[in-house]
């Protein structure tokens, strides 16, 4: 089996397993996101970490998306601000709470997605134990298996040594092993090519379609973006900015 095959099987067998188990929590999901779209509310996300990151723009200002998408983005946690900054800043305990609170302002109520495969740092379980302080929702996108075989003791761990799944509301179990990338190849001493970032965009995904699937069943038209690079996106789009901008920090 050539190497391609080998990381197309392992990245398609991650996803494979999200859908055939995680329905019943997708669908919990999706019905808190419909409950707070019909009540016209914001839908918070964040990515807990540099990778984890992406997990809140994949699903923000998305064509095919849910419009009131409220991204937290603390940019010292992102990448471009450095890597090893990157991995510092999202172990810093007491960080995540203050800037929910304090400059997003989650109010009870709404609701909050983390996304952070490994669910143990603390940026991730911060943001789940404000989270559910203030009275949101919460929902992880998160692997249970990396939480639960990384060391009591690893420093990336939350002093309370707590685990994203456990601490949460709803939880979409990804499925990504503990360090991530799954190809062996002879001579190399460590595995290649990661599935993180894979397995969280169609779990997002899987939750957005379900969320706008409940919102039709529902007789809602659901808030979506259209593509502003295809034939009268603008135009599609103009009524959704004029209500959310100056509302999604971001936007």
């Amino acid at each position: 089996m050539d190497i391609a095959t080998q990381y197309f099987e392992k990245v398609t067998g991650v996803i494979s397993k999200i859908r055939d188990n995680e329905g019943p929590s997708v669908k919990r999901a999706a019905k808190v996101l419909a409950d707070q779209i019909a009540s016209d509310h914001l839908i918070h996300v964040i990515g807990t970490g540099g990778h984890s990151m992406i997990g809140a723009e994949e699903i923000f200002y998305r064509a095919g998306g849910l419009v009131p998408v409220d991204p937290i983005f603390e940019t010292g946690m992102s990448l471009k601000m450095g890597a090893v900054r990157s991995t510092v800043i999202e172990r810093v305990p007491g960080l995540v709470p203050n800037l929910l609170r304090q400059v997003y302002k989650l109010k009870a109520g709404e609701a909050l997605i983390i996304v952070n495969a490994y669910g143990v740092n603390s940026a991730t379980i911060d943001a789940a134990l404000e989270g559910k302080r203030l009275g949101l929702t919460t929902i992880a996108i998160t692997a249970t298996g990396t939480a639960d075989a990384l060391a009591p003791d690893h420093p990336a761990r939350h002093p309370s040594g707590k685990k994203l799944y456990e601490t949460v509301d709803i939880f979409v179990n990804t499925y990504v092993p503990l360090g991530d990338a799954v190809v062996s190849v002879p001579g190399v001493s460590e595995k290649i090519g990661s599935v993180s970032t894979f397995a969280n965009a169609y779990a997002l995904g899987w939750i957005v379609v379900e969320t706008v699937n409940e919102l039709a069943s529902r007789g809602i038209e659901p808030p979506v973006w259209k593509s502003a690079n295809s034939p009268g996106g603008d135009e599609y789009n103009k009524a959704h900015l004029e209500k959310y901008q100056g509302v999604i920090r971001h936007l």
